[in-house]
């Protein structure tokens, strides 16, 4: 009995991986569940009672492994800066894939895309967001490196560049995503302006007539 539950449990986790990279947050309701793994939809709720319960679980066990992806980058790349851009080129890589991205997009909280999905903030938001969180600790340490005097506060803002480029390369009218992320890339390394005027600066100086 107690094998038959553990199988049946992760064959709903593999369904909701399945209908989060199909359709995104908006695709992943009970009903689905139950009509992808055959089961009654009350039998669902015996192994989850809330969506957020169930996308718990999947943070729990996904978010681990994309961060060590995340992190052998980080260490892989020399120098801090080097580092940050790790940090976010492998978010966003693994952002690309539509489970990767709807449960990142929940994790990170994103209250609007949750909200029309349905899903009540409840218990394990706060566990959802703790497992998000364990990403920034990865990158104290390099924000730290850089000189921020509050380099936690620095991380979280990082991370909210990320965040929002998720939720932006995720949108209907979005640009390509390699433009979203290479958008998300400067901001991160240069600041909203620093590596657009470095950039214009660079081309002015090497035209005829243009900046020395």
């Amino acid at each position: 009995m107690a094998e038959h539950r553990k199988m049946q449990r992760a064959a709903l986790l593999d369904a909701a991986r399945s209908l989060l990279s199909e359709g995104g947050v908006e695709a992943l309701t009970f009903p689905a569940l139950a009509r992808r793994t055959g089961l009654a939809r009350s039998s669902v709720y015996e192994y989850f009672p809330s969506r957020a319960a169930l996308v718990e679980e999947l943070c729990t066990a996904d978010l681990p492994l994309w961060a060590a992806e995340i992190e052998a980058a980080m260490e892989a790349a020399d120098g801090p800066r080097a580092k940050v851009a790790a940090y976010v080129t492998h978010q966003l890589a693994l952002a690309s894939d539509g489970r990767h991205r709807a449960v990142m997009a929940i994790a990170a909280g994103d209250r609007d895309a949750t909200a029309r999905a349905g899903i009540p903030p409840d218990a394990a938001w706060a566990r959802i967001r703790a497992a998000h969180g364990g990403l920034l600790d990865m990158v104290v340490g390099v924000m730290a490196d850089l000189g921020h005097p509050e380099p936690r506060v620095a991380a979280a803002l990082l991370q909210g560049v990320v965040d929002a480029a998720v939720r932006c390369a995720a949108s209907p009218a979005a640009p390509p995503a390699d433009h979203v992320a290479a958008s998300a890339l400067r901001i991160a390394l240069d600041g909203v302006a620093g590596g657009l005027l470095r950039e214009r600066d660079a081309v002015d100086g090497q035209q005829p007539g243009g900046a020395p």
